[in-house]
């Protein structure tokens, strides 16, 4: 077989290598890439787990929001899940809490919608994670690229970046 014999098209290209997993890289914390068929209509975590073949609480999305006191903070919880807006606020130590404007993501954490991972922001975010994370061995995060997931140990996780869990979800 010669180089012109073999189809090198169908060879499945590697996930590519985000700042996010070169963190989890150099904190030596395992966690397997994954890519799916990206979809511009729906950048949901709920479709990035019906493309992953993952149930939907063990996908996190991350949301960007900011507290009354002016703060911008994280929160990751389960794909099929919704903010708990007072006790993010509470435990974020203000009274209101609100996402911030999708037109500001990319200015707070460096990512775009539907490809914001809770690692490596642009600047330093403090991140609360449901509480629920734990009762699982594997969850996925956004690896920072549309299209691509982080699948990783929520204990690590909340380790590498000293998130605190809490029961932000409904």
């Amino acid at each position: 077989m010669t180089a012109s014999d073999f189809d090198f098209a169908s060879m499945a290209k590697p996930p590519p290598k985000t700042n996010a997993a070169r963190i989890l890289d150099q904190s030596g914390i395992p966690y397997d890439l994954r890519t799916y068929p990206l979809d511009e209509s729906d950048l949901s975590a709920v479709k990035a787990a019906t493309e992953l073949g993952i149930p939907t609480e063990q996908v996190y999305k991350t949301l960007v929001a900011q507290v009354d006191t002016g703060e911008i903070v994280l929160a990751c919880i389960p794909a099929d899940a919704e903010l708990d807006f007072k006790s993010l606020a509470n435990l974020a130590g203000g009274k209101r809490v609100e996402l911030a404007p999708l037109a500001d993501l990319q200015k707070l954490t460096g990512y775009v919608r539907g490809g914001c991972s809770p690692l490596c922001t642009k600047r330093p975010l403090r991140l609360f994670i449901d509480e629920y994370c734990e009762v699982h061995d594997t969850i996925s995060i956004s690896a920072g690229l549309r299209g691509v997931q982080i699948l990783i140990n929520p204990t690590e996780l909340i380790r590498v970046t000293e998130a605190t869990p809490a029961a932000i979800a409904r």
